[in-house]
């Protein structure tokens, strides 16, 4: 009797199915592709930017535009006159950033300026700046600092 009840076991093994998988992978490397945001910036001034105790960081950077004001860096580590950069470009003549902005403005209606400041320019070229700005309408304006660590938490 023990001959006729015998478990059988089986002979297949069970896998898991990948044909979909090169598809899944697909979609992925696309997804990612999309939302990438690659923002490679040569910055040709120098920005030691000032310290400050009370700071608010931006969340969404792609609302976010740089102006950079500094001294102009030149070769063998020496500086130059102060100059003024947007994106990869140093603007020659301060009249065209109220263009350039302006533009930068149509795209991209919820803009924000961020202006990095060296702490050793001259506030004569920050207000042309300011101006421009104001001319060309982008009236959403945010300072670069770096936090004050070592300015503790005095009284007085």
């Amino acid at each position: 009797m023990s001959k006729h009840f015998k478990k059988k076991s089986a002979e297949t093994k069970q896998e898991i199915p990948t044909a979909s998988l090169p598809d899944i992978i697909f979609m992925l490397l696309i997804f990612f592709m999309v939302t990438t945001v690659l923002r490679e910036t040569t910055v040709q001034v120098r920005t030691t930017l000032p310290r400050a105790e009370a700071l608010t960081k931006i969340d969404q950077k792609r609302l976010l535009s740089y102006i950079y004001i500094g001294p102009r860096k030149l070769s063998n580590n020496r500086l130059g006159e102060t100059a003024v950069q947007i994106d990869d470009a140093l603007v020659e003549d301060i009249s065209t950033i109220r263009t350039i902005m302006y533009r930068k403005l149509v795209e991209q209606p919820k803009l924000i300026v961020s202006l990095r400041v060296d702490e050793d320019s001259e506030m004569g070229i920050v207000t042309d700046v300011q101006q421009e700005l104001r001319e060309a309408g982008t009236l959403r304006i945010n300072y670069s600092s770096r936090r004050d660590v070592a300015g503790g938490t005095g009284s007085g």
